[in-house]
């Protein structure tokens, strides 16, 4: 892995273009630097829902989540690198079937919001998909390994039953989309 930044503002950046993590430098706007942005993005707002009353093991798996990110992006600015193992995938698999194995079956679509913390999860769903979208987007013209494309699609998925879960937690439910008809 490269260096610890030790400074910040090295004004290298100023022409357009970014350092990668093999040392090579790419323009600002390239497919690999809008996916390694999406992640980070991503991380943050999985930051901001952390910050909310949360269970314990929701807490938890939020912040092995920010680190497998971190391992993303990662492996993102590394051309050829790996750092996302499959057990990663493998982990949000399980917590996806623990978490959804308590939740009432869905009848009807549902709209983000709820609660508070269920928004924040919404959100980090839609940013999430992002990120995947992006990650696609880079794997159609560079080579990108197929865990962070997994992990990412799986992701959203939690970040979805994780929204129910904390709805639920909130002492609230689903807001349950209905088909309007012609007003």
């Amino acid at each position: 892995m490269g260096k610890r930044l030790s400074k910040i503002a090295t004004r290298t950046g100023d022409d357009g273009t970014t350092g990668l993590g093999d040392g090579t430098r790419t323009r600002k706007d390239a497919l690999r630097i809008q996916a390694i942005g999406e992640v980070d993005e991503l991380n943050s707002f999985i930051g901001l829902l952390a910050t909310e009353a949360l269970p314990d093991e929701v807490r938890t798996d939020l912040l092995d989540i920010q680190h497998d990110l971190f391992d993303l992006g990662g492996e993102l600015c590394i051309p050829g690198y790996t750092m996302l193992k499959d057990v990663q995938v493998a982990r949000l698999d399980e917590r996806l079937e623990h978490y959804n194995a308590n939740l009432p079956r869905l009848e009807e679509f549902i709209l983000p919001g709820g609660s508070r913390a269920a928004a924040i999860a919404h959100v980090c769903r839609t940013v999430c998909r992002r990120a995947e979208r992006a990650i696609v987007a880079l794997a159609a013209q560079e080579a990108v390994n197929k865990a962070p494309r997994q992990y990412v699609n799986r992701l959203s998925d939690l970040l979805f039953v994780l929204a129910r879960v904390l709805n639920r937690h909130g002492g609230g439910a689903d807001v349950q989309w209905q088909q309007r008809k012609n007003q």
